[in-house]
């Protein structure tokens, strides 16, 4: 099981803050996760950024990093400041 969390505008377009995906040894990578989401189509699009920030066990990593079954991911979009 992987559980996911979606933070700021991504928490508000999908309408939740987590879930648990079932576990599928095809989740090779971090993207592998986030295709499996984007298939879900409409509001899952917002995750196909490419601005999208992303960790893995609450430390800042790329999609193409290692994905194991129990991790826990979250997805956030890019902060700017002024």
């Amino acid at each position: 099981m992987i559980q996911v969390q979606y933070f700021a505008r991504y928490r508000e377009a999908l309408g939740l803050d987590a879930e648990q995906v079932d576990w599928d040894p095809s989740f090779k990578q971090l993207d592998d996760l986030r295709q499996r989401l984007l298939a879900r189509g409409n509001e899952w699009t917002v995750l196909g950024e490419q601005n999208l920030m992303c960790a893995r066990n609450q430390e800042l990593c790329s999609l193409d990093e290692p994905l194991a079954d129990g991790d826990e991911v979250a997805f956030f979009p890019t902060v700017t400041g002024g």
